[in-house]
């Protein structure tokens, strides 16, 4: 009988740790010893799990993007009617729950990494690609069963994430609550308009 392998969940630990460090003191001052110190660890049990901060970089970007596909996961009682979870999806998407999965301060400053970094640039355009594929699935499913019209899908889909990248890249240079809530009702009125919702 063999033993279980932490490996996982251990390093799960430490990216919700560095995720945690980053956070407080911004990407550009996480470091691994400062991870290990936070976790009261060595850094070399640290390094035995990710050889390198960018290791461990690699897999924060993969922690904040597993993020992201939480949205598309709708309540039962949206279930069975493509329309109720189309419109579910677009409150998700323009609400505080799209927005509390991540830090934007951690968020911004990974997908800063894009225009330095070829592996980062890759995952998150898999990830953007695979939300678009799925908002755009649903709606292909909703014109299919007559629930909405919409000549262009994938174009639509498009349309609302980009809607939806520039919102909330706005409104995170705005202090007023109030016109947080404000703008970010218009861009999903904006987005249902767009579904003829």
């Amino acid at each position: 009988m063999g033993r279980t392998s932490l490996k996982e969940p251990r390093q799960k630990e430490i990216v919700k740790a560095f995720y945690k460090l980053s956070k407080k003191e911004g990407l550009e001052n996480a470091s691994i010893a400062k991870v290990a110190e936070l976790m009261g660890v060595s850094p070399g049990l640290i390094m035995h799990y990710f050889k390198t901060r960018e290791h461990l970089l690699y897999a924060l970007v993969e922690f904040i993007l597993d993020k992201y596909l939480i949205i598309f996961k709708v309540p039962e009682q949206a279930d069975g009617n493509c329309r109720n979870q189309l419109v579910t999806v677009i409150d998700n998407l323009f609400s505080n729950k799209w927005n509390a999965l991540f830090d934007d301060g951690v968020s911004y400053s990974c997908y800063a990494l894009v225009f330095r970094d070829k592996t980062i640039k890759s995952k998150y355009k898999d990830v953007l690609d695979q939300l678009r594929n799925t908002l755009e699935g649903l709606i292909v499913q909703c014109v299919a069963e007559k629930r909405i019209t919409c000549a262009n899908p994938a174009a639509i889909a498009d349309m609302i994430f980009v809607l939806v990248d520039g919102a909330y890249y706005y409104l995170s240079l705005t202090s007023s609550k109030e016109e947080y809530a404000k703008r970010l009702q218009l861009y999903k009125r904006y987005a249902l308009d767009l579904l003829h919702l």
